[in-house]
């Protein structure tokens, strides 16, 4: 067949057909006429389709068909070769759903990969400030437990500096008293032993002193009478003496008064500025301890939040798991084998439209000329 084929094409060449005129002029009748047979046809499209079949990922089904409308020989090449387009066009059709069952199974890969970190980035974030959230709460709790105690400590350090100072205070109030008592009555002694040895340095209001002396005094037990005086005998010497020393105790009772009033006001000073320290420290720590109960209370809510944010990430990507495993399922077989099966569907596309060719060429004449004579006739 090819043979003949070519020697049809040699022989219908325009420069062939030129020379015959030439060289043979008035011949009017078909140099060669040759009709390709249908048996002919019908075989080696049979060949061609069996070798197409022979690849083990082709449409056998398909073939097998086709091949069996030949071999009935009862369908005419016309439908048989409409049979051939059509499984072309569903050939084609599965090919076009394979590409974009994979550029989707690609893309959706891509997808839920790109999701799958954005995940478990989120949960160890979250897990981080979960993990965050409680030791600063734990801090905090101690926190302000610490202040606490320090506030019930200083509120007891400064009710007993209270006590202390009110002690004091009334220590010194009764020394004193005591004290102006204790000169009083040296005074009124003073006074009256200067009506007898210094009568010019005598006042008379000195009974009235007594009197107003004894009311803020309290009395004594007097003990034991006195032996009886022995007989008076007036000496100056003696009384300048006495008086003297009782001058003397009054300046010792003036001095310890002056140092208790020093002592007093400097206890006093410094029991204020201790107060007003504590009120200072105490409203500063209960600041701090307002400031970090608000400060717990807002991460205890976050905590919360994030407890909560964490088991919603982690239950979509147990679900974006499980869709990859799915996916998977469904388009790990097409990936692995897409390109060996467009290579068959291609072999079985290029095989048909052989066949196709061969059958088209079937029903016509390759060569009819104008003379119905041989080379060398007339």
């Amino acid at each position: 067949m090819l043979a003949l084929a070519d020697t049809i094409k040699i022989l219908n060449d325009d420069d062939a057909l030129e020379m015959f005129k030439k060289t043979l002029p008035g011949a009017s009748a078909s140099l060669v006429q040759v009709q390709v047979s249908n048996r002919a046809s019908r075989n080696h499209a049979l060949s061609i389709l069996e070798g197409a079949k022979g690849n083990k990922n082709s449409d056998r089904q398909g073939i097998d068909f086709i091949m069996l409308a030949l071999r009935g020989k009862s369908a005419g090449f016309e439908k048989v070769i409409k049979l051939i387009d059509n499984m072309v066009k569903l050939l084609g059709e599965e090919q076009l759903d394979d590409d974009h069952k994979k550029e989707y199974c690609e893309m959706q890969f891509d997808f839920t990969e790109d999701k799958k970190k954005e995940l478990e980035r989120s949960v160890s974030k979250l897990e981080t400030s979960i993990d965050d959230a409680k030791e600063g709460i734990a801090t905090l709790t101690t926190d302000i437990e610490s202040l606490n105690d320090g506030i019930v400590a200083l509120d007891k350090s400064v009710a007993e500096a209270t006590e202390q100072r009110k002690e004091e205070n009334d220590d010194y109030k009764t020394l004193m008293q005591s004290n102006g008592a204790a000169k009083d009555i040296l005074a009124f002694a003073k006074n009256r032993l200067n009506k007898f040895y210094n009568p010019k340095l005598y006042k008379p209001d000195g009974a009235a002193m007594l009197m107003q002396i004894s009311s803020h005094v309290v009395k004594a037990d007097p003990g034991p009478a006195p032996d009886a005086p022995k007989a008076f005998k007036k000496n100056s010497e003696g009384g300048g003496g006495v008086i003297n020393m009782i001058d003397l105790l009054i300046k010792d009772l003036d001095t310890e008064m002056t140092e208790s009033e020093t002592e007093e006001r400097l206890s006093q000073e410094n029991y204020e500025e201790l107060m007003g320290d504590s009120a200072a420290k105490r409203a500063s720590d209960s600041k701090s301890v307002a400031d970090k109960e608000g400060v717990k209370a807002n991460t205890e809510a976050a905590l919360a939040e994030a407890e909560t944010n964490l088991k919603d990430t982690k239950s979509e990507l147990m679900a974006t798991l499980e869709y990859d495993a799915s996916l998977h399922a469904e388009c790990d077989w097409l990936i692995k084998f897409f390109d060996m099966r467009k290579e068959a569907r291609t072999g079985e596309i290029d095989s048909m439209k052989k066949a196709k060719a061969v059958l088209s060429g079937a029903d016509f004449s390759l060569v009819q000329t104008k003379e119905a004579r041989f080379l060398g006739r007339a």
